[in-house]
């Protein structure tokens, strides 16, 4: 049996931008951060049926989805649109902290927010937030990534208009991956500050399965990454899927289950 539940939608100004933020459920306030290059409509399997258990908010970043453009896309930029979405929620539901779940970079943010507002229930962070010991982005892989983000934006031609379009230039989507791991070269700090239960959910391939090319060795970076936090931060609890980076539409049961167990051990 399905349990449908009624959403709410609205929109919140700052920043010179506009945020739309759909809001449905019962229980615990979540707040499901997506990331570069998705939208709330991109997740809204996994929205469904985390509504079952929790009051979830779902929002779009500057420039995706049904947001607006910004004359600026940056990691400030982006924390400032979750802040924005979180501080309307205390608003909306001061009795109980919001549980964070982010996605790829929606997880960095929660991490980053988390180390400045220390008011939240726990994080559980989705294949991001990421201490990785080599950045992402090397000079090697800068001419491939930059024709396959050129490829993508040529396909978001198909979504201008829509609740999953992507409006930041292949130019910008490079260096907003150059500055996340700059982000991500400092982000042990941040951890450091944070009491709140922490849950990450990462992909075993994240850069796919194929056994040439670079994906073995940025697998392997990845899983360094993980290891690396849970040696100076042994609180931290982790699971493996057996999954590339789009786990959140692959594996969005298995990682409900999780999400609800973390909040049960929270």
């Amino acid at each position: 049996m399905t349990t449908t539940t009624t959403t709410t939608t609205t929109t919140i100004r700052h920043d010179g931008v506009t945020i739309p933020m759909s809001r449905g459920g019962r229980g615990r306030p979540l707040v499901l951060c997506p990331g570069l290059n998705s939208t709330q409509a991109d997740l809204r399997g996994l929205a469904g049926l985390l509504r079952r258990d929790h009051d979830v908010v779902t929002f779009d970043l500057r420039g995706h989805g049904l947001a607006s453009a910004a004359d600026r896309y940056s990691f400030e930029a982006f924390l400032s649109d979750l802040t924005a979405v979180v501080a309307e929620l205390e608003r909306l539901r001061p009795d109980e902290a919001p549980l964070l779940v982010g996605y790829s970079l929606g997880a960095d943010l929660a991490v980053h927010y988390a180390s400045e507002h220390p008011g939240v229930a726990g994080l559980v962070l989705i294949d991001g937030a990421n201490p990785v010991p080599e950045p992402f982005l090397t000079e090697e892989l800068l001419p491939e990534f930059r024709a396959m983000w050129e490829e993508m934006a040529e396909q978001q031609e198909a979504l201008r208009g829509t609740a999953r379009q992507v409006l930041p230039t292949a130019r910008e989507i490079l260096d907003l991956n150059v500055e996340i791991d700059a982000v991500r070269s400092g982000i042990l700090d941040r951890y450091r500050r944070i009491d709140r239960p922490i849950s990450m959910i990462m992909s075993s391939s994240m850069a796919g399965d194929g056994a040439g090319g670079h994906a073995p060795r940025l697998n392997r970076n990845w899983r360094s990454g993980v290891e690396r936090l849970v040696r100076e931060q042994p609180r931290v609890a982790v699971s493996w899927l057996d999954a590339d980076h789009g786990l959140v539409f692959t594996h969005a049961p298995e990682i409900a289950r999780i999400v609800r167990d973390a909040r049960a051990a929270g």
